[in-house]
């Protein structure tokens, strides 16, 4: 179990990076109508979740991390698991796979920059 407060804890549950308390995102990640939409602060500890414009491009870079994680993950299974396939057929199981998660990984890549930039009080008090 991830322990409240914790760096993880803000960013699986998509939490406030200061205090853990109060959303970060506006909605969920696969509602494609809202995708993205943050609260400009927290309503619990009211911290401020852009400290300038262009922030979250950052994030891009985090989200393209966690695609090449996904495609090397993706890359093992098929070797351990599937004994014989051709390469058609791990490009389509991947680009299934990354069409259903992108919402969910862009929304983590946000919130993990906001993690690592926004200072932490729960961190700051011990």
């Amino acid at each position: 179990m991830i322990k409240k407060g914790s760096f993880l804890y803000s960013i699986f549950y998509f939490k406030c990076p200061s205090c853990c308390e109060g959303d970060f995102f506006i909605s969920h990640p696969y509602n494609l109508s809202r995708i993205g939409d943050l609260y400009k602060q927290c309503s619990s500890c009211k911290t401020k979740f852009s400290k300038e414009p262009g922030f979250y491009y950052g994030a891009m870079y985090v989200s393209y991390a966690f695609a090449v994680a996904l495609s090397f993950l993706v890359y093992v299974i098929f070797e351990l698991v599937v004994v014989s396939y051709e390469i058609k057929t791990f490009i389509i199981a991947y680009s299934i796979l990354v069409v259903f998660l992108s919402p969910y990984l862009y929304a983590l890549s946000k919130i993990f920059w906001a993690n690592l930039f926004l200072k932490s009080k729960s961190n700051n008090s011990k």
